[in-house]
C-alpha cells in the first residue's frame, strides 16, 4: 500500500494530482497549503527548492526519508507508471500514443506559457492598438483554436480513451482563469470538453477536498471565474506604484 502525502497550494495547478489519485482509487494524504497572500506560504516553500506546489511525498517503505517530487507533470507520471499500473496512460504501441504524448504536455509546455505572456503584457496595457497586446491576444486565440478543433472532433484529447493528458489540462481552462480569464464564448468544444471533464466523479471528490470554495460550474462557465483576490490585491498595488513612477 502506498504512503502518499500532496502538499496542494489552494487555487492551483496542483489539482491534478488528487484529481488522478481519485481517478486511479489510490489512497493518500492531502495537506492544504493557502496562499500568502499570492504565493506559497513558508511550510511549503520549505519542502522543496523550488518553493511551489504540487509537492508529493512519497514515504512508501522509508518513512524517516521520504521521496521529494515537484512539478504537477512529473508527479502525474511518476503515480501512474509506480502505482497506477500504467493507467490512464498510453503505451507506445498504441495508434494514439502521439496524440496522447503531445496533448500530456501542452498545457504546461505551451499553453500556459501563452496566457503568462497575456498576464505579463495586461500588466502594463490593454490598449488593443499595442503591437504586443495585439501579438498575445493572436498567440492566445490561435492556442484556443488549436485545442477546440482536437476536442470538437474527439471525446478526449488522446481520442476516445480519458487519460492523464485530459487530467493535466483542465486547470488551464479553469482554475487558471482566476489569474487571467479569457473568453471562451466562441469555443463549444472546449467548453463540451469542460463539462465531460468535470462531471467525472472523480474530479469532483477532489475539488471538494482540495478546493470546496471554488465554484466548478462558474470555473468552466464561457465568460470564466471572478479574479482571485490575493492576485486582484497585488495588480491594484503595482498599478499603484506604476503611477508613483
Amino acid at each position: 500500500m502506498p504512503s502518499l502525502t500532496v502538499h496542494h497550494l489552494q487555487v492551483g495547478q496542483g489539482e491534478r494530482v488528487p484529481w488522478l489519485l481519485e481517478e486511479l482509487n489510490i489512497p493518500y494524504e492531502l495537506k492544504l497549503h493557502q496562499r500568502n497572500p499570492l504565493f506559497s506560504p513558508p511550510d511549503l516553500k520549505a519542502l522543496h527548492p523550488m518553493g511551489a506546489s504540487p509537492v508529493l511525498e512519497d514515504a512508501t517503505g522509508n518513512t524517516e526519508k521520504p521521496l521529494i517530487l515537484g512539478e504537477s507533470g512529473a508527479i502525474v507520471e511518476y503515480i501512474i507508471n509506480k502505482y497506477g499500473d500504467g493507467r490512464l496512460a498510453l503505451k507506445p504501441d498504441h495508434p494514439n500514443y502521439a496524440d496522447y504524448l503531445y496533448w500530456f504536455h501542452f498545457s504546461n509546455s505551451n499553453f500556459q506559457g501563452v496566457i503568462g505572456r497575456v498576464m505579463t503584457v495586461y500588466g502594463v496595457t490593454q490598449d488593443s492598438s499595442n503591437l504586443r497586446v495585439k501579438t498575445v491576444e493572436d498567440r492566445l486565440h490561435v492556442a484556443l483554436a488549436h485545442f477546440n478543433k482536437r476536442v470538437a472532433e474527439n471525446t478526449w484529447l488522446a481520442g476516445d480513451e480519458f487519460t492523464a493528458a485530459d487530467v493535466m489540462s483542465v486547470f488551464s481552462f479553469t482554475t487558471m482563469r482566476k489569474f487571467q480569464n479569457f473568453d471562451l464564448s466562441q469555443y463549444q468544444g472546449i467548453l463540451d470538453w469542460l463539462k465531460r471533464c468535470t462531471d467525472r466523479p472523480a474530479y469532483r471528490t477532489a475539488m471538494k477536498k482540495g478546493d470546496p470554495e471554488l465554484d466548478i460550474e462558474e470555473l468552466i462557465s464561457p465568460k470564466g471565474p471572478a479574479k482571485f483576490e490575493g492576485f486582484a490585491k497585488m495588480v491594484a498595488l503595482l498599478q499603484q506604484k506604476k503611477k508613483k513612477l
